[in-house]
């Protein structure tokens, strides 16, 4: 999957209109049970992802102006402004999704050529702004499966499980503690490697599975291990 933020952004739309035409079926009862995330309803996470949109602009804002703009005022009022947002009708919950994405969209495409490689403080520290079309994708994905409404892991493209596979691969390697493992996609000859290669595990099934095991929104259940049984990977972000 491409890099260029430019680029990157279709596939932005691509998913947010993915994940709007699920959101726009699912009713108040709907918006309140559980979502995959502990202790967040749908509504919380359908609030999360208008939030971070606005938080992406802020962001994109800083890095054309120059202006120091955080992402959200403080860690406080990011969890009231979902707290606030997460009980709304579906008619309410759904047009504020799909502003905040516009607002998104608009300021992206806003942006001048030498803005993008402006750093912004994000919540994983001082970032390109280029980064960012990326960030805001892995959100909108993600987030899709963790509504817990028929979007699975096994639903994303196999570029952009494979990026997200490498990303989360790397933030480990960063980490103490993390099991080692190898871990091999299906089709594909590259392995990838936690911690020290020898004597540790392979793990071998599609992208998605992969990725989507890593980071805690699959149980691993379309995945094959040898020799033993699967690692317990730490939590992502």
């Amino acid at each position: 999957m491409t890099a260029d933020p430019l680029l990157l952004l279709g596939e932005v739309d691509r998913a947010t209109a993915r994940l709007l035409r699920n959101a726009a079926g699912l009713t108040a009862a709907d918006l309140a049970q559980p979502s995959l995330l502990p202790g967040w309803t749908r509504g919380h996470v359908l609030t999360h992802v208008a939030r971070n949109a606005d938080a992406m602009v802020n962001l994109l804002s800083a890095a054309r102006t120059g202006e120091d703009r955080p992402a959200y005022a403080s860690s406080e009022a990011r969890a009231a402004d979902i707290d606030a947002g997460a009980g709304r009708d579906p008619g309410r919950q759904l047009a504020d999704l799909e502003a905040s994405a516009q607002r998104f969209a608009e300021a992206a495409e806003g942006m001048p050529a030498d803005a993008w490689a402006a750093p912004v403080e994000t919540r994983q520290g001082l970032l390109a702004a280029a980064v960012l079309v990326w960030s805001r994708l892995r959100e909108v994905e993600v987030h899709h499966v963790d509504l817990s409404a028929g979007y699975r892991a096994a639903d994303w493209s196999a570029a952009y499980s494979q990026r997200l596979l490498y990303e989360v691969v790397s933030d480990f390697n960063a980490r103490t503690g993390v099991p080692a493992m190898v871990l091999r996609c299906d089709g594909e000859a590259r392995e990838l490697v936690v911690g020290e290669r020898d004597g540790a595990p392979m793990v071998s099934g599609p992208a998605g599975e992969l990725a989507g095991w890593l980071i805690g929104r699959t149980p691993g259940e379309g995945l094959t291990v040898s020799p033993g049984s699967l690692p317990t990977p730490p939590n992502w972000r």
